[in-house]
């Protein structure tokens, strides 16, 4: 657990800097987030298997992820709207949606640095945090037509999306490419220039709009595709016979830590600044407490799933390690920002996604108990 204390404590140290930075380089952040979230996202692809004769199991598998994306962010929006006076459904579901998304960065680093990336838990939550992500994504496309009406590039992210999910189906693990540190180094950079371009040109055609789409599901659909042997996985077959291979070798492991490291420091970066004057600190602890709470209640629904696959502690140990949000709600925020949403309710959200940050490593080691064997 000495390396979820760093990770925490990076996060923390990131979050604190921002505060400073107060948007001073945030384009250098951003950009390097996006890459070390790519490399990162690219193993986490590289480790996936699909069972191609089970896709009603991933269709529950999706369902499952919806609730645990959808109930904290009607939870959140009620209380925006109900509580905290929000002008309009609208808003407070734009700006509720930071509370849905799974940092699957974020939870994949800490799970493997606890020692659990061979575990039921680390396995599931795999699928469940990419499911999750993209369920966030596309949901965002209705909340922005809400926002701006009906725009060509919103049809655009639901066709890459489509086109994405099917080139991972189709072609998993058969494309044969280098799968050695430097160069999972050079597929993370072009995926993360090639997603900024395209944000970056939409932006030109269309500020209202950008086609905006998130380096976690191309860099993890790329991951997907690359070849290795059928039925391989690295966590658990090199463990078995000390076989070291690809990305899996203890060089290529020190450096996807040093990413994962650079990564946690970037995420607490990534937050946006939060304003403190004229804050009554005892409503606002009592308003950030209650959406934290309602956030990470609406995850707990895989805790009631899955009870042929495991047991009780394991699927609650699940739910748990669904809790940990990031630079993707980071994201939300900031795009809320951009619609000229403001006021007590944002910085409640903020202020509740640095709760959330600050927490991880607790949640992490609440997960490693839960699964832990009896004495």
């Amino acid at each position: 657990m000495k390396k979820v204390l760093l990770y925490s404590l990076l996060l923390v140290g990131g979050l604190i800097a921002s505060q400073f930075l107060a948007g001073a380089g945030a384009t250098g952040i951003k950009l390097a987030t996006m890459f070390c979230l790519a490399f990162i996202m690219i193993h986490v692809g590289y480790e996936f298997e699909i069972d191609k004769t089970r896709p009603k199991q991933y269709a529950w598998d999706y369902l499952v992820a919806g609730t645990a994306a959808a109930f904290p962010w009607l939870f959140c929006a009620g209380y925006f709207v109900w509580v905290l006076d929000v002008a309009s459904w609208q808003e407070a579901l734009l700006l509720a949606r930071f509370a849905s998304p799974t940092s699957a960065g974020v939870l994949f680093a800490m799970l493997a640095a606890a020692g659990l990336a061979t575990t039921w838990v680390f396995k599931k939550a795999r699928v469940l945090a990419i499911f999750d992500d993209l369920d966030t994504i596309l949901l965002m496309i209705p909340l922005k037509m809400l926002m701006v009406g009906i725009k060509w590039q919103l049809g655009v992210i639901v066709l890459v999306i489509a086109v994405l999910l099917l080139l991972a189906w189709r072609y998993l693990h058969v494309v044969r490419l280098p799968v050695k540190w430097p160069w999972v180094m050079l597929y993370a950079g072009v995926t993360t220039g090639v997603c900024e371009a395209i944000y970056l040109s939409s932006k030109a055609i269309d500020n209202t709009v950008p086609v905006h789409l998130e380096v976690l599901l191309p860099a993890f659909v790329l991951g997907c595709m690359l070849a290795r042997p059928m039925g391989h996985d690295p966590h658990v077959d090199d463990a078995r016979e000390g076989h070291q291979e690809g990305p899996e070798e203890p060089g290529e492991q020190r450096v996807a830590t040093v990413v994962s490291t650079c990564f946690m420091v970037l995420v607490g970066l990534s937050m946006p600044a939060i304003e403190l004057a004229s804050i009554n600190w005892g409503v606002m602890a009592v308003h950030v407490a209650m959406i934290t709470v309602l956030s990470n209640v609406g995850k707990m629904f895989p805790a009631f799933c899955y009870r042929r696959e495991a047991s009780f502690r394991e699927r609650l140990a699940l739910a748990v390690g669904m809790f940990p949000r990031g630079e993707v709600g980071a994201g939300v925020l900031v795009v809320s920002l951009s619609y000229g949403i403001a006021g007590t309710s944002l910085t409640v959200a903020v202020l509740s996604l640095a709760l959330n940050l600050l927490l991880t490593g607790v949640f992490i080691a609440v997960v490693k108990r839960l699964i832990a064997k009896p004495a």
